[in-house]
C-alpha cells in the first residue's frame, strides 16, 4: 500500500508498521504532545522557551542540551509536528558526509515544493568540525531547521560558528515529582499499581538518577513480577534491579563540575557539602591522586598562612593514601577535606604570589642591589659586592630595616596578610617590622 504522492512529486512507500509483539513501556508512554512531556517546564510550559517560538510561528534551529533519559528526542519529533516540518532523524555515531549530503538535498526538494524541514541529530557532538561546518549554509539560508541534541557541553563540543547560528535549549534531570509522574503514568498503563512500599518508591527513583527512560526500563521489570506478592522494601528493591552508575566522565564537563563544586564548598567553609562532593568524585571512578593534587593546591591557594598546618596536612593525606591505597587510603584524604574546610581562609598568598610574578615580568632583569650580593672573589669585592651588608642576627630585634630591593625600584607590598588565623600574628610581627624600618631609614 502506497501513500498518495508527496511533495517530492513521486509515490513514497509508507512507513514500516511497528514490529509485531510487545512494545517497551517507554515506547508505549511516549509524550503525543508538546504538553505531554514531563519536567521541562522552562521549555514547553506555558511561559517556555518552545511554546514561545511556537506561539510566534518563528521557530529557529536549536542544540538540546541534556542528560540521558530527559526528552530530546521526543521534544525534537513533537516540535516537527507542532511546527508542521517534516521530520527528518540523523545519529551522528552512525551517520557520515553521505548521509548529510543526502538529507541536505532533500531537505532543498522539500522546500522548493512548499515544505519544510526539521532535521534531528543525536549525539552532535559526535561529528567533528569540518562535519559541524556543513551544516552552516543550509541553516543559514533556512534549508532546514536544526535540532541537535547532545549530553556534552555545547561550549566545548560545538564549533563558534554553528552556535553562533542555534539557540541552545538546557534540559534538566528529571526531578522527584517529574519521575512521580511518570510512574503513575505507567500504572495507569498496565492497570496496576508497582508492588513497592512507599520508602521503596522514592528509592526507585532515587535509583534513576533524573533519567525517565531509564527509570520506566525499571518499572517494567517490577510490574512484570507475578501479583500478589509482598511489597518490595529498598532493600528488596536494590537486590532485585542494579543501580545505575552515577553520571561521571572523568575526561568531559561532569569532572570539571564536581572538583569545582568541592573546591567551592571548601572555600566556602562547608565540610559536609565538600564530603558530599569528595564522595560523588570517588563513586564516579575518579582517581583519587587527582583528588589529593587538588587538596594540596587548596591549602596554599585558600587556606595559605591562616592555617599554615593545613599544606603539611594536605601532603600527609596523599602520603597516607599512597601507603594504604584504595579504599582504605580515601579515608585519610576525606580527612583533609574536613580539615580544609574547617581551616580559616586567606588567599592573601596566592594574591601576593599573583602580584609578584606580575611584577617580575613587567620590571625586566633589575639587577639586586650590591650590598646584598656574595662577594666570593677580589674583583667582585672591588665591585662593591657586598659592601654595606647587614646582618640581621647582630641588629637590634635581629632586624636590620635593609633595603633588599633592586636600585631605583620602589619597595612594594605583594603580600598583605588577613586577620584569619594564624595570619593574623603575621599581620602584626609585619607592621612591626613597618614601623622599624621607617624609623631607622
Amino acid at each position: 500500500m502506497t501513500r498518495p504522492p508527496d511533495l517530492f512529486g513521486a509515490p513514497e512507500a509508507e512507513a514500516p508498521a511497528p514490529p509485531p509483539g510487545p512494545r517497551p513501556l517507554a515506547d508505549r508512554l511516549r509524550p503525543r504532545s508538546l504538553d505531554e512531556v514531563v519536567g521541562q517546564p522552562q521549555l514547553v510550559g506555558p511561559e517556555g522557551s518552545i511554546t514561545g517560538m511556537l506561539a510566534r510561528g518563528s521557530l529557529s534551529s536549536v542544540i538540546l542540551w541534556g542528560p540521558p533519559g530527559v526528552g530530546k528526542t521526543t521534544i525534537a519529533r513533537l516540535l516537527a509536528e507542532a511546527a508542521g516540518l517534516s521530520f527528518v532523524a540523523l545519529s551522528a555515531v552512525f551517520s557520515g558526509v553521505s548521509d548529510l549530503k543526502r538529507a541536505f538535498d532533500e531537505a532543498r526538494m522539500r522546500r522548493r515544493n512548499g515544505r519544510g524541514t526539521l532535521l534531528f541529530v543525536d549525539e552532535i557532538h559526535r561529528f567533528n568540525r569540518a562535519q559541524q561546518d556543513g551544516f552552516l549554509p543550509v541553516v543559514e539560508d533556512g534549508t532546514v531547521t536544526l535540532v541537535g541534541a547532545t549530553t556534552e557541553n555545547p561550549s566545548f563540543a560545538l564549533n563558534g560558528a554553528l552556535l553562533s547560528r542555534c539557540q541552545v535549549l538546557v534540559l534538566q534531570r528529571l526531578d522527584e515529582a517529574a519521575l512521580a509522574d511518570l510512574m503513575a503514568r505507567a500504572e495507569a498503563e498496565e492497570a496496576r499499581t508497582l508492588p513497592l512500599t512507599a520508602e521503596a518508591r522514592n528509592s526507585l527513583a532515587g535509583m534513576a538518577d533524573g533519567d525517565g527512560r531509564y527509570l520506566l526500563n525499571m518499572v517494567e521489570q517490577l510490574l512484570s513480577l507475578p501479583p500478589g506478592g509482598d511489597p518490595l522494601d529498598p532493600d528488596g528493591l536494590v537486590a532485585l534491579l542494579a543501580k545505575r552508575a552515577a553520571l561521571y566522565d572523568k575526561d568531559r564537563e561532569e569532572h570539571f563540575n564536581l572538583i569545582s563544586a568541592l573546591h567551592k564548598s571548601l572555600r566556602g567553609s562547608d565540610p559536609d557539602a565538600a564530603l558530599y562532593w569528595f564522595a560523588r568524585m570517588l563513586t564516579g571512578g575518579e582517581d583519587p591522586r587527582y583528588i589529593a593534587r587538588r587538596l594540596l593546591r587548596f591549602a596554599s591557594e585558600d587556606v595559605g598562612m591562616a592555617d599554615p598546618r593545613a599544606l603539611q596536612i594536605a601532603l600527609a593525606g596523599w602520603e597516607a593514601y599512597e601507603r594504604l591505597g584504595s579504599p582504605e587510603g580515601e579515608l585519610a584524604l576525606a580527612q583533609v577535606v574536613v580539615h580544609l574546610g574547617t581551616a580559616p581562609k586567606s588567599n592573601a598568598l596566592y594574591a601576593g604570589f599573583g602580584a609578584a610574578m606580575r611584577a617580575a615580568k613587567q620590571t625586566g632583569s633589575l639587577m639586586p642591589p650590591p650590598n646584598i650580593l656574595n662577594a666570593p672573589t677580589k674583583l667582585m669585592k672591588q665591585l662593591g659586592y657586598g659592601e654595606g651588608y647587614e646582618y640581621d642576627h647582630d641588629a637590634e630585634e635581629g632586624f636590620s630595616g635593609a633595603d633588599y630591593w633592586p636600585p631605583g625600584m620602589e619597595r612594594q607590598r605583594f603580600y598583605s596578610p588577613t586577620q584569619r588565623g594564624a595570619e593574623a600574628a603575621v599581620a602584626a610581627r609585619l607592621a612591626e617590622w613597618d614601623a622599624l624600618r621607617k624609623r631607622r631609614r
